[in-house]
C-alpha cells in the first residue's frame, strides 16, 4: 500500500473534503479457509466468562471459582485457535491462564515470538492486509496495571476500507466479557486499551491449512 494512499483519510479529515478510499487487499481463498477453521470453534458458545475452562476446548472444567475475578478467556481462546491452525503462541502449561494476555504481549514482542515465526505489523491496515492474505493475525494489549488482565483477539479477514479501519479498526474474533465471532477492534478492546496506539499487531504466515483436529 502506497504512502500517499495511507494519507488520504487524514487529508480528508483535515480539509473537510473526504477523499474516496478503497478496500485493502482482497480476501484470499487461504484466508477464508483459516477463518472457517476458527469459526467452527464457536467462540460464542465456549470460553465463556465466569468459570474455569479447559484452554483447548473452552469447556468448563468443573473446578470451583474461589475468587471474585471475572475469569475471562481471551488469551486461552487465542492459544487454542493458534494451535488449531498449527501455530504456537505462549499458552498453558508454559504459562498459566492467569494474566496470560499480558504475558503473550511480552512474548510476541520478544525473541521467543520471533523464533516461532511471529512478525510485528505497523497498524490496523497492515493487520487487515495480512489477515486477508491468509496469515494468522492477533491484536494484543498489555494492561498498565500488572495485576489486571490485558486482552488479545484474532483479526478477521474483511473488506473494510482504510477509512473504516482508521475509525474503528479491523474486525476481530474474541473471547472476553462477551464473546464475539465478529466485532470491531474499537468495541472489542473498549474496556482495555485507551486508544489504538496501545494495541500491537502480529502476524504468522500459515501453511494453509495444517489444522489440528478439534479436541474431544
Amino acid at each position: 500500500m502506497s504512502f500517499i494512499k495511507r494519507l488520504l483519510p487524514l487529508f480528508g479529515f483535515l480539509t473537510g473534503f473526504p477523499l474516496e478510499t478503497h478496500a485493502l487487499d482482497p480476501i484470499s481463498p487461504a484466508a477464508l479457509e483459516s477463518l472457517r477453521v476458527v469459526e467452527e470453534m464457536e467462540v460464542e458458545k465456549h470460553w465463556l466468562a465466569g468459570s474455569i475452562v479447559d484452554w483447548r476446548t473452552g469447556e468448563p472444567t468443573g473446578k470451583p471459582v474461589r475468587d471474585s475475578g471475572k475469569h475471562t478467556h481471551c488469551s486461552q481462546f487465542a492459544a487454542a485457535a493458534s494451535e488449531r491452525l498449527g501455530v504456537y503462541i505462549l499458552r498453558p502449561p508454559e504459562h498459566s491462564a492467569v494474566l496470560l494476555a499480558n504475558a503473550q504481549y511480552e512474548w510476541l514482542a520478544g525473541e521467543a515470538g520471533r523464533k516461532e515465526g511471529w512478525l510485528p505489523l505497523g497498524d490496523g491496515a497492515a493487520a487487515q492486509d495480512a489477515a486477508n492474505r491468509g496469515d494468522l493475525v492477533v491484536a494484543v494489549y498489555k494492561n498498565h496495571d500488572p495485576k489486571k488482565s490485558g486482552h488479545i483477539a484474532l483479526v478477521r479477514p474483511g473488506e473494510k476500507t482504510e477509512a473504516d479501519i482508521a475509525r474503528e479498526g479491523p474486525d476481530v474474533i474474541q473471547a472476553g466479557g462477551t464473546n464475539r465471532t465478529r466485532t470491531s477492534l474499537k468495541k472489542g478492546f473498549a474496556n482495555h486499551a485507551r486508544g489504538f496506539a496501545e494495541i500491537r499487531f502480529y502476524a504468522h504466515p500459515l501453511s494453509h491449512v495444517k489444522s489440528v483436529a478439534a479436541p474431544r
